[in-house]
């Protein structure tokens, strides 16, 4: 059997030598954060702020940002500026806005600087009655605030694994603001009426930060050309896939108590609003949604979908107390007030309500939304989703339109 002599052995080195290995390890770890930096364009002396940040930073799973990132802002409010400024937008219209500066970041591949609160439209704060039956319950009572974090609502981090992301109120992006102040002209521009394909163009992809600020215009605006699918890098279901993991854990617990469920969303409400013409006559910007959502022309329009005697979830904005109630003759009517006990501890707003309804609507074996959004979807109406129209109200059905469908 081979043996090893004495000299031949290896000595264990000496805790001396161990520290110079070390500092050589750190040291050339350094040589090579300042080389990154200088490849991106910031260079010495600001150098210092950011690598002493992203050396001491504590690690984890989240996704760590680097000194070689770039950032895209739009602003520290969504549509702000912006038509909506002074007001407040749905969670839909916020939700396009998102969904367009996360695509134009994804397109630069820049980190997108996200708004650390998102506010919410007193109209759409109103608590859900869907299940109360006494008059004297039939209140019209709405959640306490104007705004919510934005990670109350969505997974930052979540989304970061497709897009990078950070909120305006975090350490990173303040320091990444002081940086870009040092750095003169290679640190911030501020761009109005700049397609995203320009700003791919050299002199604004060397920027530290691209400032989108400038525009007036509705941030869900700049992807108004998302009629042509090749432009499309995000679909419409990706930030409700997104949800904050307590609205996403108290989907899965309402899911699992549901069982197997159809499901159907029913836009009314804000949808309805009527005006008068100059003769005096309603009008509506969606002729057949009144009719279309009402429960005896929802019977008619899932019946061929959906069999009696399966459980239906219902997710709508309708404010009447047991409108819903004549769909129970053919089936089990669920709604999201019926689980109180998985959401009263969580949800403080409308917005979080909705997010989380959503999430189980999309989970349903057959789901009827309100507008069409794709080709396949299964719709309750067939009035389109956007229209600058007014017209007459329709009440009554085709029936040679029904009997074709």
């Amino acid at each position: 059997m081979a043996t090893m002599s004495k000299s031949q052995r290896t000595k264990p080195s000496s805790p001396g030598s161990r520290r110079l290995i070390l500092l050589l390890i750190v040291f050339a770890f350094l040589l090579l954060l300042s080389s990154v930096i200088s490849t991106g364009k910031l260079g010495l002396p600001y150098q210092q702020t950011l690598i002493d940040y992203f050396v001491t930073s504590p690690r984890g799973g989240k996704r760590h940002h680097t000194l070689s990132d770039k950032y895209l802002y739009w602003g520290n409010r969504i549509d702000c500026p912006g038509k909506n400024c002074e007001t407040c937008a749905g969670l839909g219209h916020q939700e396009s806005s998102l969904r367009c500066a996360s695509e134009e970041a994804l397109f630069l591949n820049r980190t997108f600087v996200m708004p650390s609160g998102m506010c919410i439209n007193p109209i759409h704060n109103k608590k859900g009655i869907l299940d109360r039956s006494d008059d004297d319950k039939a209140t019209e009572d709405g959640w306490v605030g104007s705004s919510c974090a934005m990670d109350s609502l969505y997974d930052v981090d979540l989304i970061s694994e497709k897009i990078p992301v950070i909120l305006d109120d975090s350490k990173t992006w303040h320091l990444v603001l002081s940086t870009s102040m040092k750095l003169g002209g290679r640190g911030i521009a501020h761009v109005y009426g700049v397609s995203r394909h320009r700003l791919t163009e050299s002199h604004y992809s060397n920027l530290l930060i691209i400032n989108r600020t400038a525009s007036p215009l509705a941030w869900f605006v700049e992807c108004k050309d998302r009629g042509n699918r090749s432009n499309v890098m995000l679909p419409y279901s990706f930030l409700p896939n997104m949800a904050a993991p307590s609205l996403r854990n108290a989907a899965e617990k309402i899911k699992a108590q549901l069982g197997d469920y159809d499901a159907i969303h029913v836009r009314r409400g804000d949808k309805l609003k009527t005006r008068k013409d100059r003769f005096g006559v309603e009008r509506i910007q969606f002729p057949h949604l009144d009719r279309d959502t009402r429960p005896e022309f929802i019977l008619r329009r899932i019946e061929k979908r959906v069999p009696p005697g399966r459980t239906l979830f219902i997710g709508s904005n309708e404010r009447t107390p047991d409108f819903f109630s004549p769909l129970a003759v053919r089936y089990k009517l669920a709604y999201s007030s019926n689980f109180s006990e998985i959401l009263d501890p969580i949800i403080k707003n409308n917005y979080q309500l909705f997010m989380v309804e959503r999430l189980v609507m999309m989970g349903a074996k057959t789901f009827f939304k309100t507008f069409r959004e794709y080709e396949t979807d299964l719709t309750l109406t067939d009035d389109p989703k956007k229209s600058k129209n007014w017209e007459i109200p329709v009440y009554t059905m085709d029936e040679r339109k029904e009997a074709a469908s």
